[in-house]
């Protein structure tokens, strides 16, 4: 029969306990220096040593493949050039058989594409690329002779009316 005061014995009267504190942070607020400790020696072990680079070495840099170019991204290039070709005169007004210019928005598409050119580049196919470059170089044109020749009309006409 076991002995009742028998420190391996569950029920006996000499058990003890043993009181871990898990708390992260001293009562001043500040982290517990064991913990510290442990954290640091962590982060040593996971540190594996730097391998110096001798300068003869070249690290070899894998080439990154030419993007493809996509059907879809050329539509929304023809549809945004598209609209802002409409505005800039490319169209009548069925009411009055007018050209319609409305440089406004026509600012705004070119704007469009230039912020599309600034966030895709490196991104794109290089025909992507180029045909966006034409497309943006053509509507700026467009755009400053339709702007002059409105400019131009608006003058003439206040000159008209003095």
């Amino acid at each position: 029969m076991p002995d009742e005061r028998d420190p391996k014995h569950p029920g006996s009267e000499a058990e003890t306990f043993r009181v871990i504190d898990r708390r992260l942070f001293t009562a001043e607020g500040d982290l517990r220096q064991d913990l510290a400790d442990q954290i640091a020696a962590e982060a040593a072990k996971e540190k594996p040593p730097a391998k110096p680079v001798q300068p003869t070495e070249t690290p070899s840099v894998p080439q990154a493949e030419a993007p493809r170019p996509l059907h879809y991204f050329q539509v929304l290039l023809e549809s945004l050039a598209r609209n802002a070709a409409l505005m800039l005169g490319g169209y009548a007004d069925p009411r009055t058989g007018q050209a319609v210019v409305d440089l406004d928005g026509a600012r705004e598409l070119v704007e469009m594409l230039e912020a599309l050119r600034d966030k895709t580049r490196g991104n794109l196919a290089p025909e992507e690329d180029r045909m966006l470059s034409e497309i943006l170089s053509t509507l700026k044109l467009s755009y400053l002779e339709v702007s002059k020749a409105a400019t131009q009309a608006m003058h003439e006409k206040a000159s008209g009316k003095s």
